[in-house]
């Protein structure tokens, strides 16, 4: 074993081991092995009703036509999001993501998967991180997610079906048109998919990652794809 991956189990042990405060506010936490504490965890705002029926996006009048999933392949049937990507659910994100608290999963596939709607007989996807990316990190926060959201809602994971096949900008301060660009043809399959397929990913921003997935999963035989992520952020109001 290489010396920077013992370096890495060794982090992620003492992680797992460590005691008692929240790593956003530093408070107390409650059970021995939490990471966050109840009150950061209340913080997280659940996305309002009414939202799209196909896109979860909320709409401030339901007449008004969603501006989101117009363009979205014929099989995407739905996305949702548990959260609203804001200042009290973006630090567990960004410790998650760039931090190597990958226990935070727990709590937020937990969040998730009070989400309804659950199609039955389905596998969950993880949305594929670059192999760079990947190293740098230590794993897929999708992956992540996707294991510990499994365990909630009795559905299996498949990570392997789903490649990204080139490296991608980052997508952070993309215009909704640029990430579509940024992303198109950026993942393959490693076998025919078949039934129904569940994206998993973290940040539902603009829906580009998630629809490309969806298209290359339903051309390769997917009969459906659904998605769903930790948050979601606000629509730009340009």
């Amino acid at each position: 074993m290489r010396c920077a991956d013992l370096v890495r189990l060794a982090r992620e042990a003492e992680r797992w081991l460590l005691p008692g405060s929240c790593l956003v506010c530093n408070d107390p936490v409650g059970p021995l092995d939490a990471l966050l504490c109840t009150g950061c965890l209340a913080r997280w705002r659940r996305l309002p009703e009414p939202q799209c029926r196909r896109c979860g996006q909320p709409l401030p009048d339901p007449s008004l036509s969603c501006r989101i999933c117009p363009g979205w392949p014929d099989g995407f049937l739905a996305a949702r999001s548990a959260v609203w990507l804001d200042d009290a659910s973006r630090p567990a994100i960004h410790h998650l993501k760039y931090g190597g608290w990958w226990r935070l999963a727990e709590p937020m596939a937990e969040r998730m998967g009070r989400l309804p709607q659950w199609p039955r007989g389905a596998m969950l996807v993880p949305i594929p991180l670059s192999r760079r990316r990947q190293r740098g990190r230590g794993y897929n926060q999708a992956e992540r997610l996707a294991e510990a959201l499994s365990r909630r809602v009795g559905l299996p994971v498949t990570a392997e079906l789903l490649l990204r096949r080139r490296e991608t900008g980052t997508q952070t301060r993309l215009t909704p048109e640029a990430r579509r660009a940024n992303i198109a043809e950026a993942f393959s399959v490693t076998s025919a998919p078949t039934g129904t397929l569940v994206l998993v990913d973290d940040v539902f921003t603009t829906g580009a990652t998630l629809a490309e997935a969806a298209a290359t999963l339903l051309e390769a035989g997917a009969e459906a794809v659904f998605a769903v992520t930790f948050a979601r952020a606000k629509p730009s109001l340009g």
